[in-house]
């Protein structure tokens, strides 16, 4: 495990909270007020590394032995909540006790957008919380990703669409939320993004082009319509396209006719023209 814990760092982007809330049924403002009240919007530190809580009560329960014994030594680890105040830098106890047990000490860490303690990695979707911790140093979208699955996971994401703040807050904080007013934070911010136009979701589709409007073409008059390589004489010797519209199916059988007997009996074609003549003074 890179102890670091640098990534990438990508930010969220405008449409991650819209798209990752229509997951369990609620809309930007709720994710935006869970946000704030979680982590104060940010999923990174000003060095690139994911914010982290430290939990030196999670340390002791997920440790036996001499190594228990080593990390109470270190003053990392001791039984209750609440028994020493919280450095306001939490990585370096958090390297430490990764000296002692890696593995235990990542689950004994709240990461990322949402706060999602380590031991919860199976419902936040991942199937080591080394996998966890790694997809938290990479991406914003993952941390936020990771905390609706657990929201899921633990049946809060109804909670959260009928707006039951304390309900919500003591599913995803524990018994003890009242004491940092989590469901009244919840409610103030909620009301806040409710005054801030949404971001679209789904996106709008991009306008398409009109499509063209064909040009009719006006029948020849001076001349034969030229063929192209589609328009081939069929069997009765008709080009296809040259009788204009509805007349088409009228005109085309007669020109048939027509043609077939110019071909069966030309000489009466011949004389048709003396009719036309002037008669000798």
């Amino acid at each position: 495990m890179d102890t670091t814990f640098k990534g990438a760092a990508r930010r969220l982007d405008d449409l991650d909270l819209p798209k990752l809330g229509a997951r369990i049924g609620v809309g930007e403002d709720e994710i935006h007020a869970f946000l704030d009240v979680e982590t104060s919007g940010h999923g990174f530190d000003a060095h690139g590394r994911p914010i982290i809580l430290f939990e030196p009560h999670v340390f002791f329960r997920n440790l036996s032995g001499a190594k228990r014994a080593q990390a109470v030594e270190a003053g990392l680890a001791y039984v209750r909540w609440g028994e020493k105040p919280y450095p306001r830098d939490s990585y370096p106890r958090l390297k430490a006790a990764c000296a002692i047990d890696e593995t235990a000490a990542l689950r004994s860490a709240s990461w990322g957008l949402g706060q999602v303690l380590g031991e919860n990695f199976k419902a936040a979707g991942f199937l080591t919380v080394q996998a966890m911790v790694e997809a938290m140093m990479e991406d914003e979208a993952l941390q936020l990703a990771a905390a609706v699955n657990f929201i899921a996971a633990h049946r809060l994401d109804g909670k959260l669409r009928d707006h039951d703040w304390a309900g919500f807050a003591k599913g995803y904080n524990g018994p003890s939320y009242r004491k940092n007013a989590y469901d009244i934070r919840l409610a103030d911010a909620f009301r806040k993004w409710s005054g801030i136009k949404d971001t679209q979701w789904p996106p709008a589709a991009p306008a398409q082009p009109p499509a063209p409007v064909p040009i009719p073409h006006a029948p020849q008059l001076n001349g034969p319509t030229p063929l192209t390589p589609e328009a081939e004489p069929d069997k009765a010797g008709v080009r296809p396209g040259l009788l204009p519209g509805p007349w088409a199916a009228v005109l085309a059988p007669l020109v048939a006719a027509i043609l077939s007997l110019f071909r069966s009996a030309p000489s009466l074609f011949r004389k048709a023209p003396s009719l036309f003549r002037k008669a000798k003074p």
